[in-house]
């Protein structure tokens, strides 16, 4: 009886021993470090399991962290600090009872940002890398429109990138960049509903270097909610000795985020902090908040806050076009050798309505800019202190009084064809014009002032479907003379280039072995020069005053 039990023991322990082994816990512990070997101490250690319960440590004072009772399973281990990029190990496999042992090397944006002197390289090697920019998203969306949607609405992947080469400057003063450039963004999904993107944008010529790199995180939420962080580090040296070469330097914080209450209210709101030297040091905040109230399915009022320009490349359908250094924050000049930052309140109500194939908007705004930073076109130096150049592309900023000013925008949107659409766009408000042309660029400051002008866009963009190709083009005429755009902060569909504009993008054939698509693309702005302002440089030269300078680009893009 006795060996019958002791067998039946045997037995059932046998039985048990695998389960047992299968249910011993697993630990992953490691060290955190710094390029330099240097341990990192207070390290977030997040690692997320199957069954998306995500366990967090910290790291000690020797960059040491440990996570025990893991079940057996696929982890992935993410580690995050003050000053560095994030850095992920996927796949991690954990056996019953095992101890794994996972180091990690965190990266700092500061050491990728050291340029060092500067190399002139030949025209085929110069190349800058692109941002699209997330700091400055529109806060304002007047319809969904099939022909511009942002890289953000696209659907999910797990891993994306582009690749883009670019010759001619954008022409919009001072942080244009190079006239030959390179692009880059590279985008990874994490943690399912996540969102890691990186991309930079630097620019190699003779007398103006410049840099931008950019580091972003978003993620939506179960409750509908989409926060998102960014962090962005630039750096623009001019070589003009009259500036004792300072280079310009800003490190802006950028957080915001949506709610979603019912099928009724949409809330947006963000903010983003910015750091900038440049002939001394300014701190600045940027918040921008709106909200959306849907009235009925077709019908949707809106109140909206920016406080600074929005970036046109969204609503202009210019999504698929590389970016250039013009299109991000801070925007600058100088005035008696000191900084002066453009600083910016809008605020604005409008209401859309869908009927059919059209749709129409109305809106009222009122702006008010400080130190609003013009543009200039002409070689000039910055001697005497109240202009900052752009070397490269003959461009200037000019700094221009105070624009203060309210007025209405109505847009016209109608569907012609699946792949054509047309938009009209009429708005009413201030600009700053010069009352006397002609006068020195010094004193040119006491003749602008706010006048009220009228304006008048009409754009259209489709698609070829034969050729693939994507265009648009479009015209925004004027009442009368003026420095800066009518309707400024407009972020509707109808927002276009003042005067002459067109962008094509042109699918193009490649190579068997390449894992991507190519592109040509033109970007061409103001194409007949038009809205000229002369005054005159200290050496009696002619120069000029303008909304937008005439620029043409153009290369091909890749994508992965």
């Amino acid at each position: 009886m006795k060996l019958r039990e002791l067998g039946i023991w045997t037995i059932l322990m046998g039985l048990s021993l695998p389960v047992w082994a299968a249910e011993r816990p697993g630990v992953i512990s490691g060290y955190v470090r710094d390029a330099g070997g240097q341990p990192q101490m207070g390290a977030v250690v997040e690692i997320l399991g199957a069954t998306s319960q995500t366990l967090t440590v910290f790291t000690d004072g020797a960059g040491y962290y440990i996570a025990a009772g893991l079940l057996p399973g696929l982890y992935t281990l993410q580690v995050t600090a003050p000053s560095f990029l994030p850095a992920m190990r996927e796949r991690i496999g954990v056996r019953p009872g095992a101890n794994l042992n996972v180091n990690v090397t965190l990266s700092t944006l500061f050491n990728v940002m050291q340029l060092g002197p500067v190399r002139t390289l030949p025209d085929e090697d110069d190349w800058k890398w692109t941002l699209r920019s997330v700091a400055n998203r529109p806060i304002l969306r007047v319809f969904d429109d099939s022909t511009a949607k942002s890289t953000d609405e696209a659907a999910p992947h797990d891993f994306r990138g582009t690749l883009s080469f670019l010759a001619g400057s954008a022409a919009a003063g001072y942080g244009t960049g190079s006239d030959m450039s390179t692009g880059f963004t590279v985008e990874r999904s994490v943690f399912a509903q996540g969102l890691l993107n990186f991309s930079g944008s630097v620019g190699y010529g003779d007398v103006s270097p410049a840099a931008i790199l950019h580091a972003g995180f978003s993620q939506h939420m179960d409750d509908g909610s989409h926060p998102s962080l960014g962090l962005t580090v630039r750096r623009f040296s001019p070589t003009d000795p009259n500036l004792h070469n300072a280079a310009l330097q800003a490190l802006a914080l950028s957080a915001s985020d949506d709610m979603t209450f019912g099928n009724v209210l949409e809330l947006r709101f963000g903010s983003e902090l910015q750091t900038i030297e440049f002939l001394g040091e300014i701190n600045a905040s940027r918040p921008y908040a709106s909200a959306d109230f849907h009235l009925s399915p077709n019908t949707l009022l809106q109140y909206s806050y920016a406080s600074s320009r929005p970036d046109p490349r969204t609503e202009l359908g210019f999504d698929s076009s590389p970016a250039d250094l013009s299109e991000t924050n801070p925007r600058v000049s100088v005035l008696g050798y000191n900084t002066q930052v453009e600083s910016a309140h809008h605020q604005e109500v409008s209401l859309s309505r869908r009927v059919g194939r059209t749709k129409l908007q109305v809106a009222a705004y009122s702006d008010r800019v400080e130190h609003p930073a013009l543009t200039g076109v002409g070689g000039v130096t910055a001697a005497g202190g109240f202009l900052l150049p752009d070397l490269a592309s003959g461009t200037f900023n000019y700094a221009g009084p105070k624009l203060d000013s309210n007025g209405v925008r109505v847009v016209l949107q109608r569907k012609l064809a699946d792949d054509l659409t047309a938009t009209l766009d009429y708005a009413y408000g201030g600009v700053l014009d010069l009352a006397h042309p002609d006068v020195p660029l010094e004193s040119a400051q006491q003749w602008i002032s706010t006048q009220r002008r009228q304006a008048l866009a009409a754009k259209f963009s489709g698609t070829i479907h034969r050729t693939h190709t994507r265009w648009i083009a479009s015209y925004r005429y004027i009442s009368g003379r003026a420095l800066s755009p009518v309707d400024l902060f407009n972020a509707s569909p109808g927002q276009t280039e003042p005067f002459l504009n067109v962008f094509i993008r042109q699918p193009l054939p490649t190579l068997g072995f390449l894992p991507s698509h190519m592109e040509a693309i033109i970007d061409v702005r103001n194409l007949l020069a038009e809205g000229y302002v002369p005054v005159l440089s200290q050496d009696g030269q002619t120069v000029y005053l303008v909304q937008a300078a005439r620029s043409i680009r153009g290369g091909v893009a890749f994508t992965f």
